[in-house]
């Protein structure tokens, strides 16, 4: 498509999955109004979800979910070798998700848990970083379909993208949504990066801090004022490491 005589550079992309539920993907091919927009800025020619394309001279690579298995290891890194560009797209791929949570019981007894004398080849489950070079991470379980447009622009104009600094709670005032904290529910949107504009606590549900901690997180204020308001210590932690974004905070 031309603009003003000029044949624009679409990027080659290709997007893999691993350890997840694959709804980052989804939400890559959802919002219909801008969907057209987001293919035509992009070259998809790997995708299993939205292309029977498969093909590896990508230049960008999106990486959704985490590392649970030798062989994800050695996948991942085959296609970092073709990337020119990789971004871990996800909670699960940024920070580990919610599957981290089978590592404090040690991967040989959870694997014995679930599949019995089926054993599954398995280990401890860790974010892409740890085994390849991410270029650029975006957080969210789901990831935020505006903030990924807004990713891809900055990447085709060669552009730094800088997240929010401030907490979700900020979103939350934006919206005009009802503190969920003050009445009752436990949120980590004091202390959770925002850019996702809040949604779950506009639905009435605590934020469970999915997108990683903001900047400079007041760990320490939260717990004292969830105790305060009747939230555990254990509940409070268990909140805090149900996606692995708070492993080096706590």
């Amino acid at each position: 498509m031309r603009y003003l005589g000029i044949e624009p550079k679409r990027p080659r992309v290709g997007v893999f999955d691993f350890t997840c539920c694959e709804g980052c993907e989804l939400q890559l091919v959802n919002k219909e109004e801008t969907l057209v927009d987001f293919l035509n800025a992009i070259d998809v020619v790997n995708f299993r979800e939205a292309s029977t394309t498969a093909r590896d001279d990508y230049q960008i690579a999106f990486i959704e979910g985490a590392v649970s298995r030798p062989d994800e290891v050695e996948r991942l890194m085959k296609i970092r070798s073709h990337a020119g560009i990789v971004v871990a797209l996800g909670t699960c791929a940024v920070f580990g998700g919610v599957h981290k949570l089978k590592n404090p019981f040690g991967a040989e007894e959870a694997n014995r848990e679930v599949y019995g004398d089926h054993a599954k080849v398995t280990m401890d489950v860790r974010p892409v970083r740890e085994f390849i070079k991410v270029d650029f991470e975006i957080p969210g379980c789901p990831v935020n379909k505006a903030e990924v447009e807004r990713v891809l622009q900055h990447l085709l104009m060669g552009l730094t993208y800088e997240y929010p600094v401030y907490p979700v709670c900020v979103e939350c005032k934006q919206r005009f949504t009802s503190c969920v904290f003050e009445a009752g529910s436990l949120c980590l949107g004091s202390i959770s990066r925002a850019g996702c504009n809040a949604p779950c606590p506009a639905g009435g549900l605590g934020c469970w801090g999915c997108r990683g901690p903001a900047a400079d997180p007041n760990y320490k204020e939260l717990v004292s004022l969830a105790k305060a308001r009747g939230h555990s210590e254990r509940e409070i932690s268990e909140r805090m490491s149900f996606f692995g974004a708070f492993e080096a905070v706590k």
